[in-house]
């Protein structure tokens, strides 16, 4: 469980990375169907196939020559509660068989990205709940050898993931083909390459902040995790059965962001700037409503979802400790995630760069490798530090929400 632990984490900056790309160019795919230019939309996805498949090959390349090495980054604390030697030849080998399903994602990302800017949410979504089935289920399979499949234990876990990405990379692909009357910037898509040089101009001027922030954000959060593992491998399974659970209900903090990035940025393409401002102040107060939910479920879940794993009752412990604590600073996850998509939306790049991943690593990082390498402070307290550091990070978004910074038609420059 570690040493997939430790994968995922590298492959969450992957991940991350073609996020950003996509999401760079998707603030024009928003605003120019808000807009209604269908040309606009379809420059916007050739940029985005282009570019992900750059990043994605690049990706590859350094998992296969300095995947072990980077691995080993996360093994020096000790190897209470597991083997160090079978951690690092078990994250090796799941991530060999992850690396095909990174075609499969970047495809998957490009194309459910479009359609989510465009208005079309439900087909992503019902992609995503059929290859979350089939993971699940080929997990068991694979995992434990039931049914007559053959039992491959990680290399399973891997295999079973990367099909499921196929499906949902197949599912999305597909309806969108199939639906080119309704999204007109589906026709032609390949009929050629042509970008015009004024929007790859505009979308690496603008975009290009928002794929370096994803990217060291990202990189930020896996330092983050390599400065906690120095506690001990009870640590990294702990911390890990934390970010699953936090994972999946952080999916109503990033659904949340994502449909601000959709519904203000169309208002904002059809320069309905007040209308936009008045939307957006509703949907981030909703967001945090919805993070006090979320927080009163997720301590409950505390009390119970570490028992599902079968690792050390230290690794339980310290688990169902972090959840807690995750669960107080849900809200505050809400508010800055909203805020992140606001300042996004308007082609405020720099600005959420800035915000973001520069914040993670001027502050955050600091206070996890000091605390971590210089101190005795265990994870409990040094997780309330990094929490805690991002109330200025509140306040920053605050006073920029306020001020209505972020209040920019990026597609229409006349207007």
């Amino acid at each position: 469980m570690s040493g997939v632990a430790i994968v995922n984490q590298l492959i969450m900056v992957f991940n991350l990375c073609v996020y950003g790309v996509v999401s760079g160019a998707g603030l024009f795919t928003a605003q120019y169907y808000g807009k209604g230019d269908q040309d606009g939309v379809r420059h916007t996805l050739r940029f985005k196939l282009i570019a992900v498949t750059i990043v994605t090959v690049l990706g590859t390349l350094l998992f296969l020559f300095k995947g072990r090495d980077l691995i080993t980054l996360y093994l020096g604390g000790g190897n209470d509660g597991g083997d160090i030697a079978l951690t690092l030849q078990s994250g090796w080998i799941y991530l060999l068989f992850m690396i095909p399903g990174f075609f499969a994602f970047m495809i998957e990302q490009a194309y459910a990205g479009t359609l989510r800017e465009c208005g079309e949410t439900l087909l992503p979504m019902k992609a995503g709940l059929v290859a979350v089935v089939i993971n699940v289920l080929f997990n068991y399979l694979l995992i434990y050898g039931k049914m007559g499949f053959p039992e491959l234990g990680v290399q399973g876990a891997a295999i079973a993931t990367s099909m499921a990405r196929f499906v949902e990379a197949g599912i999305v692909v597909i309806w969108a083909h199939r639906h080119s009357q309704k999204f007109g910037f589906i026709k032609n898509l390949y009929r050629s390459g042509r970008i015009p040089g004024y929007l790859i101009k505009d979308i690496i001027k603008t975009g290009t902040p928002l794929m370096l922030n994803e990217t060291m954000w990202s990189a930020g959060m896996a330092v983050l995790t390599q400065c906690y593992s120095l506690l001990g491998l009870n640590v990294i399974a702990g911390f890990n059965i934390t970010s699953t659970l936090f994972n999946l209900f952080n999916v109503v903090a990033i659904s949340l962001g994502t449909a601000i990035a959709i519904i203000v940025g169309q208002r904002l393409g059809a320069n309905q700037l007040e209308e936009a401002r008045d939307i957006d102040n509703k949907l981030i107060a909703f967001s945090v409503f919805c993070g006090l939910i979320v927080g009163v479920i997720m301590a409950v879940s505390a009390l119970f979802f570490p028992d599902l794993y079968n690792t050390t009752e230290e690794a339980k412990e310290i688990a169902t400790g972090l959840m807690l604590l995750q669960a107080v600073f849900y809200p505050q996850v809400t508010f800055i995630n909203a805020a992140y998509f606001t300042m996004r939306c308007g082609g405020k790049t720099m600005v959420t760069f800035l915000f973001d991943s520069v914040f993670v690593w001027i502050v955050s990082v600091p206070i996890a490798f000091l605390l971590s390498r210089f101190t005795d402070w265990n994870i409990y307290g040094i997780f309330i530090m990094i929490n805690v550091a991002d109330w200025i990070k509140c306040i920053i978004a605050f006073v920029l929400l306020k001020k209505g910074v972020w209040i920019h038609n990026i597609v229409n420059k006349d207007e």
